[in-house]
C-alpha cells in the first residue's frame, strides 16, 4: 500500500499528510451528506496532499443489524462511493470501540496518523484516542454552526472540543460582537464550503425546469437560547407556504418529511408544492448531482436556527447549484455579508424578496446562470477555499 508510506512532515506549500474524518456510510444513501465530505477529501487530494479518510461508525448504525458487517448497506455504500472517487485504497470505515475496519486496516491507519501533519475532524466525530494523540494538529470542523455551540454552552453536551488544537466553522459571523452564538471560549477560524469545480461543471441552463432544493423537514430537535428559538427547516418554510400560488414558477423540493407531519404535508399540497422524495432522486452522489443539474434554480430554505442566530451559514448544497450554473434564492443567515448577491445569488427575508428575485430571474435567466457559476469560481473553488483553510491553521505561505 504505497499510498500509506511514511514521509517527513511538510508544511508551507509542500504536500501535507492529512487525515480527514466525516460521515458517509453511517447513514448511507444520502447523496448530499456524502458530497459535504467528498468536497473536502477530493478537494484536498486534488491539491496534491496525501489524504486518509477515516469514518468512525457505531455498531448500532449498521443496516440491517442482523447481517454480517460486510453484507450491510453501510459497507456496500462505503465501497461504492470510495471506488467511484478513487479513494478506496486510502479510506477506512472504523467500527467504534475497537480496531475492526472496512478498507484500510487499523494498523495502517495508525501508521499514517503517526506521520500525519493534521487531522480535520468534522464535529469531532473521530474519538479514537491512539489516532488523536498521534497527530499534532487536530482541527475541529463545525458544519452546523449555532447548534454545535449552543448544545455545548447551554445544554452541557460534550461536543468533543477538548481533543482539538484548532477550531474552524462555516458560520462566517460566529465570534462577531453582534452574533449571539456563544464561542465557548474558542477562537473560531472561518471557512466557506468548498466545491470541487471539476466535479461540478457548468451545465446548459434549463429555464423551463423547476425550482428545487434537497433537505430534511426536521433534522433533529430544536433548542432555545438567550430568548431565541433555534428551529428546523419546518419552522422556516411555513411562512412561505403560499408561494406557489403567487408565482408561475413550479416549486418541487426534495424533502424528507415524516408521514406524521400531516398538517404540514396537507398545507404543502394544498398550496401547490410538488414534494419529491430525496431517497428516490438524490440517494447517491451521482443522482444528487443530476437532480441539481436538471433544476432551474434553488429555492433554499435554511434551518430557522441559522436564521435566528444570523451565524453566516451558507449551504454546501447551494454551492453545488451555483457551480452548476443554477441561480440560488437563499434565506438570509448573514451569509450575504460575505458573498455577492443580486446576480446569480439572491438573499431573501420576506415573500416580496422572493417574488422580486423570481421576476429578476425571468427577465434574464441566462445572465443569472452565468453569474451563479462565477460566484462559485471566485468564492467556493475548493483549490482556493482549502488552501486558505490550511493557511489559517498554520500550513501555507
Amino acid at each position: 500500500m504505497s499510498e500509506l508510506r511514511a514521509s517527513p512532515r511538510q508544511s508551507g506549500n509542500a504536500p501535507l499528510r492529512i487525515m480527514f474524518s466525516g460521515m458517509i456510510a453511517s447513514d448511507p444513501y444520502h447523496g448530499g451528506a456524502t458530497w459535504a465530505v467528498l468536497q473536502y477529501v477530493v478537494g484536498l487530494k486534488k491539491l496534491g496532499h496525501e489524504v486518509m479518510f477515516v469514518e468512525p461508525m457505531k455498531a448500532s448504525a449498521q443496516r440491517p443489524p442482523n447481517v454480517p458487517l460486510p453484507a450491510s448497506e453501510n459497507v456496500a455504500y462505503f465501497r461504492e462511493v470510495t471506488r467511484q472517487f478513487g479513494i478506496e485504497r486510502t479510506s477506512a470505515l472504523l467500527i467504534e470501540g475497537g480496531k475492526d475496519t472496512v478498507g484500510v486496516a487499523y494498523d495502517d491507519i495508525l501508521r499514517f496518523a503517526k506521520g500525519a501533519d493534521v487531522l480535520i475532524n468534522v464535529s469531532g466525530m473521530l474519538t479514537d484516542r491512539a489516532l488523536l494523540e498521534a497527530i499534532p494538529r487536530r482541527v475541529y470542523l463545525d458544519l452546523d454552526p449555532a447548534f454545535i455551540q449552543v448544545w455545548h454552552h447551554a445544554y452541557g453536551i460534550d461536543m468533543r472540543f477538548a481533543a482539538h488544537t484548532d477550531f474552524v466553522t462555516i458560520g462566517q459571523r460566529v465570534g462577531l460582537n453582534d452574533c449571539p452564538v456563544p464561542t465557548c471560549g474558542l477562537n473560531w477560524q472561518k471557512t466557506q464550503q468548498p466545491v470541487v469545480l471539476d466535479e461540478w461543471p457548468f451545465v446548459e441552463p434549463r429555464e423551463s425546469a423547476e425550482l428545487t432544493t434537497i433537505g430534511n423537514w426536521r433534522g433533529y430537535g430544536s433548542v432555545e437560547f438567550d430568548g431565541r428559538h433555534y428551529g428546523q427547516k419546518a419552522h422556516s418554510l411555513r411562512p412561505f407556504f403560499a408561494l406557489p400560488r403567487l408565482t408561475k414558477e413550479r416549486l418541487a423540493p426534495a424533502l424528507s418529511i415524516h408521514p406524521g407531519e400531516e398538517s404540514d404535508i396537507a398545507a404543502l399540497s394544498e398550496n401547490g408544492w410538488k414534494i419529491q422524495d430525496p431517497s428516490r432522486v438524490a440517494s447517491s452522489p451521482t443522482s444528487y448531482r443530476r437532480f441539481i443539474q436538471q433544476s432551474k434554480a434553488e429555492f433554499g430554505i435554511a434551518k430557522s436556527g441559522y436564521v435566528a442566530s444570523c451565524c453566516g451559514w451558507f449551504s454546501d448544497r447551494s454551492g453545488c447549484y451555483l457551480a452548476s450554473g443554477r441561480p440560488v434564492l437563499a434565506q438570509k443567515t448573514g451569509f450575504e455579508e460575505f458573498l455577492p448577491t443580486g446576480s446569480g445569488l439572491f438573499a431573501f427575508e420576506t415573500m416580496d424578496h422572493i417574488l422580486g428575485a423570481l421576476d429578476e430571474l425571468r427577465r434574464d435567466y441566462l445572465r443569472h446562470a452565468r453569474a451563479a457559476r462565477e460566484i462559485a469560481v471566485e468564492n467556493l473553488d475548493s483549490d482556493k477555499v482549502l488552501t486558505r483553510l490550511l493557511g489559517q491553521i498554520g500550513f501555507g505561505a
